[in-house]
């Protein structure tokens, strides 16, 4: 897969940079110019493009400041990270033009650049990072330990699912019978029963309404008390019958009354034929009653409940048969437990035989990058070794500890180079800002190989004073500060031919006009071509 690449970087407004716009190339990029030019500010800004906190005292955004970097990644699509603050100083994060944020930009960064600064990197000093190194460079395999893990965590998924601890799954269990007892007691018909039941309910109370109706007309009218009415009519006629000259009248009423009670008796035999059965009504209703108590608790209908106990008897069988499940997967758990102890034994093993080969060829590295009295030490701990620390001594005789207690600024830029010299390269761009700072002569010449070294596989930026490290770049750019009319600017540009033998006979004797440090200077580039 091909490496990423740092295309383009741009400032304007940040620092004493008015503008500057820099096209990096493969292999080893070298950024020059003298004390206070901007070298590292330079930098700062592709730290800001990729995440950097805005507000940092070395990387702080004032009014009207824009900075972009331009990368290609690994699949060759070019990514391009913005920052820019306007006149209040609100700080805008944008990734290939589009609004983001901040942390986006970092994780979007982290894939491609890596920065190793005496101020900004956290290589080394993170055991995650550590650790990605020791197995990158023993070539550990955690595949089949991480499928093992996984296996573990889905058979242990599997039993939550199962209804957990055996005392949880039976009082979910007797819930569960409890809802199906209820439900099959009510021996439910069809999905329609409620309906159809309320339906005679309202049948049957009509007409036991209207029975109860009937028979009050009949007991008005022909009933055992004297106030009824036919009673009382017959009783009128009585006392008109023996009148003389009535006759006829008597008769017209004595057909009336016999009239009326024929009525009453079709009354009677009306009431006595739809005569309603209280008990069965008193069924009916406490029939309606069950079903629609059913109907409020699962779901609002007879049919809900009937989908309800489906789900319910499905339930109890898997309840049922978990048992048995559960016996089988703490089986399988056990033996996947047993086969991770042996896995995280041999990973530790491999792990440990890493890091012991990791430190031998480090320790190799440590005197051409200016460490020769150092010694590092990674400490393997945890069941799988993954509980990894990179430990440090300085000097001979002087007690080892944690490299990021331990290690100056310089000493750490210089063990990171080393690390790059024996790594597996993971194809991303490498900073170094001023790895070569406190130190001169064959050393820098030493320091000067090491990066070129590292550039044969990767892209490599670096800050540096020195004239043998920049000798051996592929490429050069130089930021020169400039003051016109009271106004300073810096620019920054690449050279080469004549021009950048000026640039290492400056770095060599301060002065570029001079016969015998731009001798020394071709010389220099031409052993390093």
């Amino acid at each position: 897969m091909p490496n990423a690449e740092l295309l383009e970087l741009y400032a304007r407004g940040l620092g004493v940079i008015d503008e500057a716009r820099v096209e990096f190339g493969p292999g080893l990029n070298v950024i020059t110019g003298e004390t206070g030019a901007g070298k590292t500010l330079l930098l700062g800004a592709l730290t800001l493009c990729l995440g950097a906190d805005a507000g940092s005292t070395r990387h702080a955004l004032g009014d009207d400041v824009r900075v972009a970097a331009v990368l290609r990644d690994r699949d060759g699509d070019e990514v391009v990270f913005g920052r820019e603050s306007g006149a209040a100083r609100r700080v805008r994060s944008t990734l290939n033009g589009v609004a983001t944020s901040a942390e986006a930009l970092r994780v979007a960064g982290a894939a491609l650049v890596t920065i190793h600064g005496q101020h900004d990197s956290l290589t080394l000093r993170n055991r995650s990072d550590v650790l990605t190194l020791l197995d990158g460079f023993g070539d550990v395999d955690t595949g089949e330990l991480d499928r093992t893990r996984r296996r573990i965590s889905e058979a242990t998924r599997r039993r939550e699912v199962l209804g957990g601890d055996e005392a949880s799954r039976q009082r979910e269990l007797e819930l569960v019978n409890f809802q199906l007892e209820e439900i099959e007691a009510a021996n439910l018909t069809s999905a329609n029963e409620l309906d159809e039941a309320l339906e005679l309910l309202r049948v049957w109370s009509s007409a036991r309404d209207g029975r109860v109706a009937v028979i009050e007309v009949i007991e008005s009218l022909d009933g055992d008390d004297e106030g009824a009415v036919l009673a009382s009519f017959a009783r009128a006629v009585g006392v008109v019958a023996p009148l003389a000259g009535l006759e006829e009248t008597v008769a017209t009423l004595r057909a009336a009354l016999a009239s009326a009670r024929d009525a009453v008796h079709e009354l009677r035999e009306f009431v006595d034929r739809d005569e309603v059965d209280p008990e069965t009504l008193a069924r009916l209703e406490t029939r309606v009653d069950v079903l629609q108590r059913l109907a409020r608790k699962y779901g609002g209908s007879v049919a809900e409940v009937f989908r309800t106990r489906e789900t319910l008897e499905r339930e109890r069988d898997r309840l049922t048969n978990a048992h048995s499940e559960v016996i089988a997967l703490d089986q399988e758990l056990e033996d996947l437990q047993s086969r991770e102890a042996t896995l995280a034994a041999a990973v530790r093993r491999d792990r440990e035989r890493a890091a012991t080969a990791f430190c031998a060829a480090l320790g190799a590295q440590l005197p051409r990058v200016a460490l020769a009295g150092a010694a590092v030490r990674v400490e393997v701990n945890g069941a799988d070794g993954s509980e990894v620390q990179l430990l440090f001594t300085p000097n001979p005789g002087r007690p080892e500890g944690p490299v990021q207690a331990l290690a100056s600024g310089g000493e750490l830029s210089r063990l990171l180079l080393a690390v790059a010299l024996v790594g597996v390269s993971d194809g991303v761009v490498t900073v170094f800002d001023e790895v070569d700072a406190g130190i001169g002569g064959q050393v820098a010449e030493q320091i000067g190989d090491c990066l070129a070294e590292v550039a044969r596989d990767r892209q490599v930026l670096a800050v540096t004073h020195l004239a043998s490290v920049a000798a051996r770049a592929d490429h050069q750019f130089v930021i020169e500060k400039r003051t016109v009319a009271g106004a300073t600017t810096t620019t920054v540009r690449e050279v080469s031919g004549p021009d950048r033998v000026s640039e290492i006979a400056r770095m060599l004797a301060g002065d570029h006009r001079s016969e015998e440090a731009r001798a020394l200077a071709e010389r220099m580039l031409s052993a390093a071509s």
